[in-house]
């Protein structure tokens, strides 16, 4: 629950707040779930004093983790802001889930940050997923540092890990402290530095006692150390350095520590930080090397901003006084407080009270249409985690939170009334995972109509439809644990609901040619119905969609009660024959027929056109037709395999693989009926350790095997 404070903090430390981006940081953190991501923030947020101490609350929330299926579930599940300050610079901290399910949050606290921090236990080393996730950071020019962490575990392995992290994130991944161990000769009591020869020693607590490393200590870090120097000349701007280094000229400190942190900011060069969040060891190194090694807003390129209408802009400044540009990058709904945006600035100052133009565009198929809207802003607030403290502004590369936007929705461009711009989106991953949601009674459609409105403007990565052909409520999603989030946030505004098995919208046609005789004949005094019709139905190639043809000769069927017949020949085609979904690609002619000067009439004609209809189907054989998908796996090279063989099982046609160009990962492509992709995004993610994922587009629709539709005929008549 979001909750408005003062600026003051969880222990009354006043929300920072800096006037120059220069001394802002932006860093978000990343790593597979359990990884100690959150962890980690509280520490930080406890050793810079922002909070009273990591752990302090006792309900099993933490500052990053308040929200209950957060709590449920013991694994982030949302993205989450923590400010602090460390050296007079203001660094955000943006904790990200490491579950698959919620990459989205992810790929939002990658839009809102200028570096990454990854997070690798010592116990579980690197995945798949982390990989994967380094490679798209390198994509983006993503500056990058490592935090080993969970060192003072059992089972910790520093060694191993770093080993493990320098072969899965290639070259220049170097650890520029190395760990010193305690007298007991296993648990970590301080660090030395590689650069420095500082040993930072905690035997006695946070803070650490610095002093200059002895002899002793010398020889065991000589290889580590040679290593890191070589790596940092080799990324010196000052061309001479290697050639004075290699005549055996001792290159300073003071010369190497600003090349380090150049290398670090351009993203040519990536630090390994040895930290543990239990005993403090390491977190001031972290906080030393955010501050002097990430970039600031002003070295990180820009999003690409257009006019709303889509024509050019010049390229946009990271400049307190320009104007304004900043973007919602995340949208939560509280019950108490309403709609609170996290917001990152680009681009001028966002204050209280001034009025702001929104700017919506490209999601619209996902349920988030396009909108122009002018909105005034009332107060501006800090976040941490789920405390709002009012500020009297937010400048260019800093990060913020509004509330009680009536139109702002993730992804959203906030910019200037006066200069309207839109900002280039970030790419959404597609939901694929489906989940058919029903309220349990009708006075909770509004409701739930209303809170599913309010989830999907929060979350672009969820996808919303009403299929017309199943006329199910069908909700995408990107898991099941996502799917777990979404419906408990549903029945938490008060939703009473169920879901239901997700049903595949299949076609039926005609498999052979058959004759129909349609009779609507009834006479009860008065006026009554009398209609007759003949005609043949044969198949037609698939995409040929409905054709009617009138052949009828001599008037036996007036011609005014001829689009009658095809009327109601047409609403049976939609109603389906034998299972209820719609008849596609047949000819139905019309070559016959009876009518009555006083009783014919157009409803007769209809009437009689359906029956004929489903007189043809009884006599002739119907065929079910199933949605046939074209998809495109992407897995690392050694799971492609398993992966074949599991699309085989699946009555897939492998089309080719091939390989991207970074060579790691291969891209498999293949066939394979809708029926069978329901739960493959959670099928997929178990057989590759979470690192595979896919796209699908629609390709044909299909006869479905005997077998198969015959239990989907024999299911549809006992409905």
């Amino acid at each position: 629950m979001a909750q408005k404070t003062s600026e003051k903090g969880l222990n009354g430390a006043a929300a920072p707040v800096v006037t120059e981006p220069g001394r802002v940081r932006n860093v978000v953190l990343v790593g597979h779930s359990g990884a100690g991501k959150t962890t980690l923030v509280e520490a930080l947020l406890a050793a810079t004093g922002t909070i009273s101490r990591a752990g302090s609350v006792t309900d099993g929330t933490t500052v990053s983790d308040h929200d209950p299926a957060a709590v449920r579930q013991q694994r982030s599940v949302a993205l989450a802001c923590a400010p602090l300050m460390h050296q007079d610079v203001k660094i955000n901290l943006l904790d990200t889930p490491g579950y698959a399910d919620f990459v989205g949050e992810l790929r939002a606290g990658l839009r809102a940050a200028d570096a990454a921090l990854f997070v690798v236990s010592a116990v579980d080393g690197v995945d798949d997923a982390t990989v994967a996730l380094w490679d798209e950071c390198a994509a983006v020019g993503m500056p990058r540092a490592v935090a080993i962490t969970r060192l003072d575990h059992p089972r910790a392995d520093y060694e191993e890990t770093l080993a493990t992290i320098q072969e899965a994130f290639g070259e220049n991944v170097m650890p520029i402290y190395q760990p010193m161990l305690g007298d007991d000769g296993q648990s970590m009591a301080g660090l030395i530095g590689l650069v420095t020869l500082r040993v930072l020693d905690y035997s006695e607590g946070y803070p650490p006692r610095a002093g200059e490393a002895e002899r002793e200590h010398l020889n065991p870090i000589a290889d580590d150390r040679n290593a890191l120097i070589e790596g940092i000349i080799a990324e010196s701007e000052d061309e001479s350095l290697m050639d004075r280094y290699l005549g055996g000229e001792l290159i300073s400190t003071d010369t190497l520590l600003p090349d380090l942190e150049k290398a670090v900011a351009r993203g040519n060069f990536y630090p390994v930080i040895p930290v543990c969040a239990g005993t403090g060891v390491g977190l001031d190194a972290l906080l030393d090397g955010l501050v002097s090694g990430a970039p600031s807003p002003l070295e990180h390129e820009l999003p690409v901003v257009t006019g709303v209408d889509g024509s050019p802009r010049p390229p946009l400044s990271c400049d307190p006084d320009g104007p304004l540009v900043a973007e919602v990058v995340k949208t939560t709904i509280d019950r108490h407080v309403g709609r609170v945006s996290l917001v990152r600035v680009f681009s001028g100052t966002l204050r209280p009270e001034q009025v702001l133009h929104v700017s919506g565009h490209g999601l619209a198929e996902r349920g988030h249409p396009d909108h122009d809207a002018d909105e005034r802003v009332a107060h501006v607030y800090s976040p941490l985690g789920a405390q709002l403290r009012e500020v009297p502004s937010c400048i260019a590369g800093d990060i913020c939170a509004i509330t009680k936007s009536g139109s702002a929705e993730t992804g959203d461009t906030l910019s200037g009334k006066d200069q309207p711009l839109l900002m280039e989106p970030w790419s959404m991953p597609e939901p694929l995972l489906p989940i058919a949601v029903v309220a349990k009674t009708r006075s909770d459609e509004d409701a739930l109509a209303k809170n599913l409105a309010r989830l999907v403007a929060g979350d672009p990565t969820m996808r919303l439809e009403r299929n017309a052909d199943t006329h199910q409520l069908v909700l995408w999603t990107m898991g099941e644990s996502h799917a777990d989030v979404v419906l408990e946030r549903l029945r938490a505004g008060g939703v009473e609901l169920d879901t239901e098995p997700v049903k595949v919208p299949l076609r039926e046609t005609f498999g052979s040619a058959a004759k129909g005789h349609g009779r609507h004949v009834k006479q009860s005094g008065g006026h009554g119905q009398y209609a007759v019709c003949d005609i043949h139905v044969e198949p037609l190639p698939r995409g040929s969609g409905f054709e009617f043809v009138d052949k009828v000769v001599g008037g036996s069927v007036p011609h005014n009660y001829i689009p009658s017949v095809e009327k109601g020949v047409r609403a049976q085609l939609e109603r389906g024959l034998a299972t209820g979904f719609p008849v596609v690609d047949v000819r139905v002619t019309l070559f016959d027929g009876k009518a009555h000067s006083v009783d014919s009439s157009d409803a007769a004609f209809q009437t009689a056109g359906a029956l004929a209809l489903r007189e043809a189907a009884a006599i002739g054989q119907v065929t079910l037709l199933e949605p046939i998908d074209e998809i495109v796996v992407r897995v690392p090279e050694s799971y492609v395999g398993a992966v074949m063989s599991d699309l085989s099982g699946r009555r897939g046609r492998p089309l080719g693989t091939e390989n991207e160009d970074s060579g790691s990962y291969s891209l498999v492509r293949a066939e394979v009926p809708a029926t069978e992709l329901i739960r493959y995004a959670v099928e997929l993610r178990a057989l590759s350790s979470g690192a595979g994922t896919f796209t699908r587009t629609y390709a044909r629709h299909e006869p479905m095997p005997p077998h198969l539709a015959e239990g989907v005929k024999k299911e549809s008549t006992t409905r």
